[in-house]
C-alpha cells in the first residue's frame, strides 16, 4: 500500500511538472547577474582571453533563453569601462587605475555581444561604496583626493556621504556619462544604499545632518527620515538624469528582499518576516520609488527558501506582488540555495502564477554557467525551453512599430533564406529594433502568443531556412519590436515549401 501511495505521489509530481513546463510564458524577464567584485578570474585575463570568456558565457546564457544580462560596471567608485570620471576598476587588472595593455573596454564589448544575441545589457552600479576591503587603496586620480570632504569611513570602509548634494551630483554625473556614451538598455542598482549596519558603530553623518537637515525640514529627532530622504533625492535625480539623456533607457533597483517587517509597521502593512529591512536599516524606501515612477522595474532579492522561518520566500513574493503599484516586478533568485533545497519548480510556479510578477533574475550568472545541481539543464528543458520577449514598458511608450517591408523567400549563395527590410530608422527607439520569427505548419492556426512557435528572435533582417525536398508547406510570420518591447500585432507572413 505504501509503495502504491509513493508511486502515485511520484506520478502526480511528474504530471504536474510536465503540465507546468508547457505554460512557459511568451513574455518574461529572464536576467542573470554577472558581478566582478572579488572575482579574481578577470584579473588573470588579457583582452583576447576576456573576449573569449565573455562570448562563451553569453552563448551559454543564450542557450538557456536568458534575455538580459546585469553586468557590474562600477563596483567601488571605479570603472569596468573607459571613464574620465573614475579610474579603471581594481577588479579588471588587480590594480585600480590600471587598464589592460590595449585599453580594452569590457562594457563596450559586452553591450555589442549582448545586442548581437538580442539580449539586453543592464549597467550595474553601486552608488555610495568606495572601498570593499580595509586593504583597498585608491588610485591617485580618484575623486576622493580632490574632495575628501565628500566621504565618510564606516566599518573601516569608505563611502560617499549620502547627505551631501555634491555626492548625488557626482553619482548622477557618472550615470549621465554611461548613458550618454554607451548603448545601455538600463541602469541598475542593487541593495547597497546606506551601508548594512555595523554593530556598535553609528554611521558618521553628524556634519551633513547639522548642515542640511533643518533647512530640509527635518528635526533633530528625524535623522532616519532625513537619511531616507537623501536616498529618495538620489533616486529621483538619477531618473531625471536618464530621462534628459536617453529617455528610453530604464532604471531598475534590486533591493534587499524585506521592505519592512510587519511588527515594525504601525498599520501592520509590512511582511510577516523578521529580518533586516530596507526602510529602517538601509534607508531605502522602495515602495515610494515604485509608486512615484522613479524606477522602471523593481527586482527584490528573495534569496531565502520557501518555508524559511524568518523570511519565507512565498510570503515575500506575495507581499511584493501586492505592493508594486502595477509596475514591472521581477524576482531575484539565488541559484545555490534554490537548487540545494530542490525548490526551482515551486519558485518558478509561484512567479508565473502571480500576475503582478513579470520574471526572474538569477544570482549569480556564474552558477548558471557551472550548471549548479543541474540548474541550466532544468531551464533549458523545462522552465525556459522557448525564447521569451521582455515585457513591454508601456509606461514609457505603448505604440507598436511598423511591420517589416519586402518579406521574401529566395535562394542565395548561403542557401534558402527568408529576408525582409526594417521599416524605420533603427536609431529611433520607437522604430523596429529586432524581429520575432514564428513558424506554423500548413493550415495550422496562427497564434503569436504561443512561444513554442518562435523560431528566432534576432536583430538581423534574414533567416536561413531548413530546406529539405520542397514538399512541406509552412508559414513564417515576422513581427517587429521596438526598444520598449512593443510588438506589432499581426506581422507579415510568407508561405514557403521546405
Amino acid at each position: 500500500m505504501r509503495r502504491k501511495l509513493l508511486l502515485f505521489a511520484i506520478l502526480i509530481t511528474v504530471s504536474h511538472l510536465f503540465v507546468f513546463s508547457q505554460i512557459t510564458p511568451k513574455r518574461e524577464f529572464r536576467g542573470a547577474w554577472m558581478h566582478v567584485i572579488h572575482q579574481r578570474q578577470y584579473q588573470s585575463m588579457n583582452s583576447d582571453s576576456m573576449k573569449r570568456y565573455l562570448s562563451s558565457a553569453l552563448d551559454d546564457l543564450q542557450s538557456m533563453h536568458i534575455n538580459a544580462v546585469v553586468f557590474q560596471v562600477r563596483p567601488t567608485a571605479d570603472a569596468f569601462y573607459a571613464s574620465q570620471l573614475e579610474p579603471w576598476s581594481r577588479y579588471l587588472t588587480g590594480t585600480q587605475g590600471k587598464p589592460l595593455d590595449d585599453g580594452f573596454d569590457p562594457m563596450e564589448f559586452m553591450i555589442s555581444e549582448c545586442h548581437n544575441r538580442n539580449m539586453e545589457f543592464h549597467a550595474w552600479l553601486n552608488p555610495y561604496r568606495v572601498t570593499s576591503l580595509e586593504t583597498d587603496t585608491l588610485h591617485e586620480s580618484h575623486i576622493y583626493y580632490r574632495h575628501p570632504e565628500w566621504f565618510v569611513s564606516y566599518g573601516n570602509k569608505l563611502y560617499f556621504d549620502p547627505g551631501l548634494p555634491e555626492s548625488r551630483d557626482f553619482i548622477c554625473e557618472v550615470v549621465k556619462d554611461i548613458v550618454g556614451r554607451y548603448d545601455v538598455d538600463a541602469i541598475h542598482m542593487d541593495d547597497y544604499f546606506y551601508p548594512y549596519p555595523v554593530a556598535g558603530e553609528a554611521f558618521p553623518d553628524d556634519d551633513s545632518f547639522r548642515k542640511y537637515a533643518q533647512s530640509q525640514g527635518f528635526s533633530a529627532e528625524q535623522r532616519d527620515d532625513w537619511r531616507r530622504n537623501n536616498v529618495n533625492l538620489l533616486i529621483e535625480q538619477i531618473k531625471q538624469t536618464i530621462l534628459l539623456t536617453k529617455p528610453w533607457v530604464r532604471f531598475g533597483i534590486s533591493p534587499f528582499g524585506i521592505y519592512r517587517n510587519k511588527k515594525n509597521t504601525p498599520d501592520g502593512s509590512g511582511s510577516d518576516t523578521n529580518g533586516l529591512q530596507n526602510y529602517d536599516d538601509l534607508y531605502a524606501d522602495i515602495k515610494l520609488w515604485v509608486e512615484k515612477g522613479w524606477i522602471d522595474y523593481n527586482l527584490p532579492q528573495l534569496y531565502w527558501e520557501i518555508g524559511h522561518p524568518r523570511a519565507d520566500y512565498e510570503v515575500l513574493i506575495k507581499w511584493w506582488s501586492r505592493n508594486n503599484y502595477g509596475a514591472h516586478l521581477y524576482i531575484g533568485q539565488a541559484v545555490s540555495s534554490t537548487m540545494r533545497d530542490s525548490q526551482l519548480a515551486a519558485k518558478m510556479e509561484l512567479e508565473r502564477t502571480l500576475p503582478a510578477v513579470y520574471g526572474n533574475c538569477f544570482w549569480p550568472a556564474y552558477e548558471l554557467l557551472k550548471n549548479t545541481r543541474g540548474v541550466a539543464d532544468s531551464l533549458r528543458t523545462d522552465y525556459q525551453q522557448y525564447p521569451a520577449l521582455i515585457p513591454a514598458y508601456l509606461h514609457l511608450h505603448r505604440k507598436a512599430p511598423k511591420d517589416v517591408k519586402s518579406l521574401k523567400a529566395e535562394w542565395t549563395p548561403e542557401g534558402y533564406k527568408l529576408h525582409w527590410k526594417r521599416n524605420g530608422d533603427i536609431r529611433d527607439p520607437e522604430k523596429a529594433q529586432y524581429f520575432v520569427i514564428y513558424k506554423f505548419e500548413d493550415k495550422e492556426k496562427v497564434n503569436l502568443e504561443d512561444p513554442s512557435k518562435i523560431v528566432k528572435i534576432t536583430r538581423e533582417e534574414e533567416l536561413l531556412l531548413p530546406y529539405s525536398d520542397g514538399k512541406r508547406k509552412v508559414k513564417y510570420v515576422v513581427t517587429s519590436v521596438d526598444r520598449f518591447h512593443n510588438e506589432t500585432k499581426k506581422g507579415k507572413s510568407k508561405t514557403v515549401k521546405l
